[in-house]
């Protein structure tokens, strides 16, 4: 077994080190795909951050959320029914509610950047965000205004850190049998090429934050990185644990959850093929998490397609299914990362 996962009290004693991890993180990365940007601001003395994620203009976005305890704003714009085709950038960050701060610091950016949604008087910029629960890791502190513009003036296409950074600098996870046994979550990402008719370069590609009340697996190695008992830990157990009702009540694990990602292609979809695409990253999010979009988890996929490349439809249904591959492999890279 990979054996990835770190306590949170190793992970407040370890300073900030640079790894190699090529050979263990699965390839790729969100801004393989042409024109995305990426940025993070991270509060590493409260254990806290945010991430902020740039589209080129003319992108179409949608949403998909799963778990029962949400936060978020602008998701609605985002179903096939809104006026508005597509979001401007999207924010996750921590700090639970008070984390969507953040998101209007964004705003600002983009506005001082003249980008948004062009009405008859000025052009709005939209920014879907969401927030995870990170205020038990540190102090309960929050990213602001300030951290949100300064994520999205950092934002790169060139590179960007994963692990416990932005949004997932207070992530933890397999928090299910108490907060006693959570483990480091973070931030990872992954990507795919696909073939496509016209040759171009056509990509799936994902961005997770995983702070989970379930254990992570890779479900293709079939490994287990992150469990209540351990890394390494076999899933029977767990099944165990629930089927005797050994699940602690009102210990704090309960509200401290959320898994985030955002999935994107550069094919050209419309709204509908979108939203589909953020109902699979949702699917992935169950490869690699159990159990998954809990009453106690506010998990939530944001999707995008940047209209790039024209694809046909075995191609599109073809990136429909990556997109749970992809998600999958993101969340799996986010605890390897966070080692």
């Amino acid at each position: 077994m990979l054996g990835v996962a770190r306590t949170i009290a190793q992970f407040a004693k370890i300073e900030i080190r640079v790894i190699d991890m090529s050979e263990l993180l699965k390839p790729g990365s969100l801004i393989d795909i042409p024109g995305v940007k990426v940025g993070h601001s991270s509060d590493l003395d409260n254990c806290t951050g945010c991430t902020v994620v740039l589209l080129p203009d003319g992108s179409i976005s949608g949403v998909d959320v799963r778990g029962g305890a949400p936060g978020s704003r602008e998701t609605d714009l985002l179903r096939p029914m809104g006026h508005v085709p597509g979001a401007n950038a999207f924010v996750l960050s921590g700090g639970s509610a008070f984390g969507l701060d953040a998101a209007q610091g964004v705003v600002q950016f983009l506005r001082d950047n003249d980008i948004g949604y062009q009405t008859s008087d000025t052009k709005i910029p939209i920014v879907p965000a969401a927030i995870l629960y990170d205020l038990g890791i540190g102090q309960p502190i929050a990213p602001t205004q300030t951290d949100g513009y300064e994520a999205a003036k950092e934002a790169s296409s060139e590179n960007f850190a994963v692990g416990s950074v932005g949004a997932g600098t207070g992530a933890t996870v397999a928090k299910l049998l108490g907060p006693q046994h959570r483990l480091k979550g973070g931030l990872g990402t992954a990507s795919i090429r696909v073939d496509s008719s016209t040759g171009a370069d056509l990509f799936v590609a994902a961005l997770a934050v995983t702070n989970a009340m379930g254990a992570i697996y890779d479900f293709e190695s079939g490994e287990t990185l992150a469990s209540p008992g351990g890394s390494g830990k076999d899933l029977s157990e767990l099944v165990e644990a629930l089927a005797s009702d050994k699940i602690p009540r009102k210990d704090g694990s309960s509200d401290s959850n959320t898994t985030l990602v955002i999935v994107g292609t550069n094919a050209h979809l419309d709204s509908i093929a979108v939203n589909r695409l953020a109902v699979s990253g949702s699917s992935g999010m169950a490869r690699a998490i159990w159990p998954v979009h809990t009453r106690a988890d506010g998990d939530l996929v944001f999707s995008f397609a940047t209209q790039e490349i024209n694809c046909e439809e075995e191609t599109k249904l073809a990136i429909e299914g990556l997109a749970a591959l992809i998600t999958a492999r993101a969340i799996t890279n986010s605890i390897i990362a966070a080692a």
